[in-house]
Formats: structure tokens, C-alpha cells, sequence
């Protein structure tokens, strides 16, 4: 056997250079897992991790909430709620300067409390507002980059399927995480669309204001076609507030829920619900393997004592327990550069979570940091997630360039509600402490 710190760096050089090759990441996670205890505990404990950690992590009633959610989300897609929410929140905003863009991100942050994934809501809102804002006379940069921030919404906005994975990883109260971020994931998309008037206030070259009268008898009307989010959500979260449902039911009611919008919007056909099958069993396999990959990679720090080590040497520093935070946001948006928010969560939590914990952080509000720290992780240059998949469901020409100059406005306004979320917690506990 090899001491510690040998293995240690041995595993970190293969772990890099498997990220470095294109490996994905949860399956650079787990060997890299495997590998150290082979070396640092012996080949019985490697094979016994192998044999057990998969079956007994995806064995979780607890983690069945993420398919769950997934396929509420692909289910709402199907039934058509982006373009009626994205019509009617146009029909009440459209007139105001940036109208168009504050539609984007109202009708981004509703469709969140369906869809539960930033990439999907990036997506959608990509091929749906892009056209017409550019069509508008907005500018490309702008447009993209606020469908690639208001994206991200769908990380706090209940459900979340990122806010499931940190529960379980800090063995949490799902049900609690969900509500807490509630309240922050509104007000990022206040914050959003503050600063998108700003901007066509001091730009109006940059976000035309429109010129076409809407009655409120339009307005009204317009509404009927949000009545799909607004009863998932009650069933939801409404559930889950109450007490009535536990996340897993809630996701199960969810689905089903949406399920029945999708036949009573008359949008049922073999093809598409066949689709909307795989790509939720698809994008649910993926996020399982990084959760494997990870629960190995984190058994394998803890079994050698790594995490231990590390935890009490940071603490017998004694430093500010901001500084610490202010450690954990830095390491967090390195790796938002490099890899996705899941897989940072993976990585970072085992270590850094029992640190901030030990120095006086409420986890519920840790957990909303987190998830801040990773929707801002997902517009971060060079690899931000969003902006990739902005870029690539593009309808019309479009950079990288334009779409990462575009974010950046929207990377300021995430830094001032972040440190509104650390210095203000009331924000984040109140909801939680109201329903406990």
C-alpha cells in the first residue's frame, strides 16, 4: 500500500488528465475513486466500492425525485407551456423599455418551477425569444446573453433538480432546500429584469421599446395560457409546503400532472411522448453517473482520511469564517470555468461542506450559496455551460464572443444578489423556518 499522500497525488494527476482527455466527468470520478483505494487501501475494498456504491446510490427513494422532475419538465415542454407563458408575460411587460427581454426572464423563471434544469430552459427560450428579440431590433448580444442568464433561474426556482443532488450529498432535508430557494430564485430574476430596464434606459439602441398597443382585455385573455405552471406548481410545491407530499410523491404527482396537460392540450401523439421518454431517461442516466462517480471519488477521500485531514487543518487556522466562504466561492467559479455545476458540487462538498458547517454556516443557507455560486458557474467564461447551449440551439448567427460579452452585465447583477443572499439570510430561512 502506498501512503496518503502519494496516492493522493497520483489520483488528482489521473484526474486531471482524464478531464483534460475529454473523459467524462463522472466516469473520470469513479476510477479515479477506484484507483486510489487500490493503492492507499488495497484491490478488496477497490472491488467492494465497485460492486456496492452503484446499485446502493441509485437504490435511493430519495434520489428517485430527480427522473422524476426530468420528466415533468420534457412533459410541460411537449405540452407547449414556453410559448404561452413567453406570450402572456410579453402581452404585460412588452410595452416597457426591455420589455422583451424582461418577458424572456419572466417566462424563464416561471417555466423553472416546471422544467427543474437550466439547460432545458436555455434551450427552449433560445429557439422561442431569440428570433423575436433580434427580430425586434435587440441586440444579439443582449438578447442571448439575458436567455443564457435567465436560464439559470431553474437552478434555485423549485423543483431543482441541482438543489436534490446537494440534499442528498449533505444528507439534508430535500423538502426544506426546495423552499429555500424559492424566495432567491425570484429575486434573481427581479434583480434580472432591474437591470435589463437599466440598460435600456441608458441604451435604448440596445432594447427598442415597442410601439404596439395591447388592451387589457389581451392582457387578461393571455393569461389562460399559464394555468399549466401555475397548477404544477401548486401541486408541487404546494405539496411539498403543506406537508401533503414528500418530494418523491410530489415528483411522481408532478409527472403526472403534467402528463394530463400535455392530453388535455391535445399534444398527445406516439412520437413525441416516445422523446420525451428518452430524453428524460438520457439526461437522467447522465446525472447518475456523475453521482456514482462522485459517491466513489468521496468514499475514497474519506476512507484514507483526506477529508479529515484537510477539515482540521483548515479550521486550526482559525480564520474569519468569511474567509472561508469567500474560499469556497473562488474554488467554485475555477471549476464553473472547467467543468458543470453537478459535478463541482461532487467534488468540492465532501471537503469544503463539514468546513463551512464547523465554522457556524446554517446548511439550508449553504446549500442556496452553493446553488448561486453554480448558476453563476454556468455563464462564467471559458466554459459556461449556458452559453454553449445558447450557442448551439441559436436560430439565428450567433458567437460565443457575442454571447459571453452579452452575459456579462448579467454576471454583475448575480455577484450583487449574491452578496445580498450572504449578508441578508433572512431571505433564504425565512421561507424554510415559516414551513418547519
Amino acid at each position: 500500500m502506498l501512503e496518503t499522500g502519494t496516492t493522493g497525488i497520483i489520483v488528482l494527476v489521473t484526474l486531471f488528465f482524464m478531464l483534460g482527455a475529454g473523459v467524462h466527468i463522472g466516469v473520470a470520478l469513479g476510477l479515479c475513486g477506484i484507483i486510489g483505494t487500490f493503492l492507499a487501501i488495497g484491490p478488496d475494498a477497490a472491488w467492494a466500492h465497485l460492486a456496492t456504491i452503484p446499485f446502493s446510490t441509485t437504490n435511493s427513494f430519495t434520489l428517485a425525485v430527480i427522473p422524476l422532475f426530468i420528466l415533468m419538465g420534457s412533459l410541460a415542454t411537449q405540452a407547449g407551456l414556453t410559448r404561452d407563458l413567453y406570450k402572456a408575460a410579453y402581452n404585460w411587460l412588452g410595452r416597457l423599455p426591455g420589455g422583451l427581454a424582461m418577458a424572456t426572464t419572466l417566462a424563464s423563471a416561471a417555466f423553472g418551477a416546471a422544467s427543474g434544469s437550466t439547460v432545458v430552459n436555455a434551450a427552449v427560450f433560445t429557439k422561442i425569444a431569440l428570433p423575436e428579440m433580434t427580430a425586434f431590433g435587440y441586440d444579439r448580444r443582449l438578447s442571448a446573453g439575458c436567455i443564457a442568464a435567465s436560464g439559470t433561474l431553474a437552478s434555485l426556482i423549485p423543483p431543482s433538480i441541482i438543489m436534490v443532488i446537494y440534499a442528498i450529498l449533505t444528507e439534508q432535508s430535500v423538502a426544506l432546500l426546495l423552499m429555500a430557494g424559492l424566495v432567491p430564485g425570484l429575486l434573481s430574476a427581479a434583480m434580472y429584469m432591474g437591470g435589463i430596464y437599466t440598460i435600456a434606459k441608458v441604451r435604448p439602441d440596445m432594447a427598442p421599446q415597442s410601439k404596439i398597443a395591447i388592451n387589457w382585455s389581451e392582457r387578461i385573455s393571455s393569461l389562460k395560457g399559464v394555468w399549466g405552471i401555475g397548477f404544477l406548481f401548486l401541486l408541487v410545491i404546494g405539496g411539498i409546503y403543506t406537508g401533503f407530499f414528500v418530494p418523491t410523491y410530489a415528483g411522481a404527482v408532478g409527472a403526472f400532472g403534467a402528463f394530463l396537460i400535455v392530453v388535455a392540450k391535445r399534444r398527445l401523439t406516439k412520437a413525441t411522448t416516445l422523446n420525451t421518454f428518452k430524453d428524460a431517461g438520457v439526461t437522467t442516466s447522465v446525472i447518475f453517473i456523475i453521482v456514482i462517480g462522485g459517491i466513489i471519488f468521496a468514499r475514497y477521500l474519506t476512507y484514507t482520511g483526506i477529508i479529515s485531514d484537510v477539515s482540521q487543518f483548515l479550521l486550526s487556522l482559525e480564520l474569519n469564517k468569511y474567509t472561508y466562504l469567500f474560499a469556497f466561492a473562488v474554488i467554485y467559479l475555477i471549476l464553473g470555468m472547467l467543468i458543470d455545476p453537478i459535478a463541482i458540487m461532487v467534488i468540492t462538498l465532501p471537503v469544503m461542506y463539514p468546513i463551512l458547517i464547523g465554522v457556524g454556516f446554517d446548511p439550508i443557507w449553504l446549500g442556496v450559496i452553493a446553488i448561486k455560486l453554480a448558476e453563476i458557474s454556468l455563464i462564467t467564461p471559458p466554459v459556461g455551460l449556458n452559453v454553449y447551449v445558447v450557442r448551439s440551439a441559436s436560430p439565428v448567427p450567433l458567437s460565443l464572443e457575442d454571447v459571453f460579452s452579452g452575459v456579462m452585465p448579467f454576471l454583475i447583477i448575480d455577484i450583487l444578489t449574491l452578496l445580498l443572499l450572504i449578508f441578508i439570510p433572512e431571505i433564504t430561512l425565512t421561507l424554510p423556518r415559516l414551513m418547519m
